[in-house]
């Protein structure tokens, strides 16, 4: 069946069901015979059991959407399962926002790489327990129609000191579970380079910057040189080429609402020259480490 209903449009969810079946009770609902998997999120009733600091528009364009399940760990079953594997079947994940009895379509989605990750997130009783949250990458939709992550939108640029990261700052998971696998070489050489520079006399801090729907924290913000970082564990091409596009990203929505930035990155070994060639072009300043201190590197032409 063709999908009719537009982006924005509202209605009851007992029309969506008339219109393309599935369950009426579930937040995925798996009609049969259908191409599509619907999925409902009610931000009203996320925020009681704390799930607006899990689920909702992410900087990056995806949106973070949280699991089946509201007592005890939520697993890869049912409505879960369904959705983990849409890709395979074919099926497009189509997400509403609902309020009492009516629903606002918000777009069509597919799955992220990787398509979840494990959190631990409350229950309905409060207790903690694991959670799936997937990340769901627009198709065609309209990210303004729900609430951007976290439970409250950033509207102009934040600023706080900066201090050396922790270990635990970051999200280590196993390899079994999807996720980001933060090295704790990426933190120490944040903390080893901010500590030179303070040393040597510079003011560092810590940008909150509204990008879209949400908002980024680039790694360190030195005021007395405006240079915006973004620190990659390795120098290998794959992380540069990450670390120039959001670098750019940051300075840019940096820029445009008046915080004077220019981008640079920071990596623990000097990268490819054509990578440096690059990066001058682009007007990105590398640093990388140096024996006990850190330098500033430039293409050889």
């Amino acid at each position: 069946m063709t999908w009719t209903i537009q982006i924005g449009e509202m209605m009851t969810r007992r029309a969506v069901h008339a219109l393309y079946g599935g369950q009426q009770q579930q937040g995925i609902s798996t009609p049969a015979q259908s191409s599509n998997i619907l999925v409902f999120t009610d931000p009203a009733k996320g925020v009681k059991y704390g799930y607006d600091l899990h689920e909702g528009a992410r900087e990056d364009g995806i949106y973070a959407y949280t699991g089946e399940g509201r007592i005890g760990p939520q697993t890869l079953t049912r409505g879960n399962l369904a959705l983990l594997d849409s890709p395979r079947d074919g099926k497009t994940i189509r997400l509403f926002r609902t309020k009492d009895t009516h629903a606002t379509y918000v777009g069509a989605f597919t799955l992220d790489d990787p398509p979840f990750e494990w959190r631990d997130i409350p229950d309905v009783m409060g207790d903690i327990r694991q959670g799936i949250i997937f990340s769901l990458a627009p198709l065609d939709a309209d990210l303004k129609l729900v609430p951007p992550l976290g439970r409250e939108r950033i509207l102009q640029i934040q600023s706080h000191d900066w201090s050396a990261p922790g270990s635990d700052d970051y999200l280590l998971s196993p390899i079994s579970q999807p996720g980001r696998i933060a090295s704790r070489i990426e933190f120490e050489l944040q903390s080893d380079f901010g500590s030179w520079r303070r040393a040597m006399g510079h003011d560092l801090q810590r940008k909150r910057i509204p990008v879209g729907t949400s908002f980024v924290e680039p790694d360190l913000f030195d005021s007395t040189t405006s240079e915006l970082f973004e620190a990659k564990k390795s120098a290998a091409r794959k992380c540069v080429r990450a670390a120039i596009g959001q670098v750019l990203d940051y300075t840019h929505n940096a820029n445009r609402l008046g915080l004077t930035a220019r981008p640079a990155i920071l990596l623990p070994g000097s990268p490819d020259e054509d990578l440096l060639s690059l990066c001058d072009g682009l007007g990105i300043a590398v640093y990388a480490r140096d024996g006990s201190t850190f330098s500033k590197l430039t293409a050889e032409f």
